[in-house]
């Protein structure tokens, strides 16, 4: 996924490991109705076993994405994290979609492109049917919206999609890839 196991341990010390699995326990103990009758230990095996999943969950935590446990995944035998920040992750907002939109801005180009930025964390974006049911967990993006895979017939006409929550519903919209705005970012998955 775009950085080799040896660098990511390089990147995080045993007390910056430490701390972010302590972080990521106790939000999964305070949020067991993002996913009942799982138990932790089985979730911090997986990690142990998968260290280098551990520097992108640590990415998703310094962009703002506080990520836990959505789901599990029996046939692949795999835990799924996502970004369960209340709004889009703050630092991850002001991006247009991809690099393709990047290099097309010729004006007041963002710093990054959501693809990109996810690529290089190691996760992915999410895509509608994700983003459907992240929503029914809890309640996200009412003040923010986000980014999500889109798909290539639309991104071939230059578009991109993006979702959020309002009125009581989930909203998909439409934009110019090349689009950016202060309120949109994106939310990312995992699997362990």
């Amino acid at each position: 996924m775009g950085k080799n196991e040896d660098s990511i341990k390089e990147k995080l010390s045993h007390e910056q490991t430490e701390e972010l699995m302590s972080i990521l326990k106790h939000r999964f103990e305070n949020n067991t109705h993002r996913h009942p009758n799982m138990e932790w230990t089985n979730i911090q095996t997986k990690l142990d076993a998968n260290t280098g999943k551990i520097w992108s969950l640590s990415e998703m935590e310094r962009t703002g994405g506080e990520p836990d446990v959505v789901g599990y995944d029996v046939e692949k035998d795999e835990y799924i994290f996502c970004d369960c920040s209340a709004e889009s992750p703050a630092g991850r907002r002001s991006i247009c979609y991809d690099q393709e939109a990047l290099d097309s801005r010729k004006k007041n180009k963002p710093e990054n492109s959501a693809m990109a930025m996810a690529n290089a964390m190691g996760i992915e974006l999410l895509n509608e049917e994700d983003y459907r049911q992240l929503q029914e967990l809890e309640k996200f993006d009412r003040k923010t919206s986000s980014w999500i895979q889109t798909p290539s017939d639309i991104r071939k006409l230059k578009g991109a999609l993006f979702c959020d929550y309002r009125y009581d519903h989930v909203f998909l919209y439409h934009n110019g890839a090349d689009s950016y705005y202060a309120a949109r970012g994106f939310r990312g998955s995992l699997r362990v």
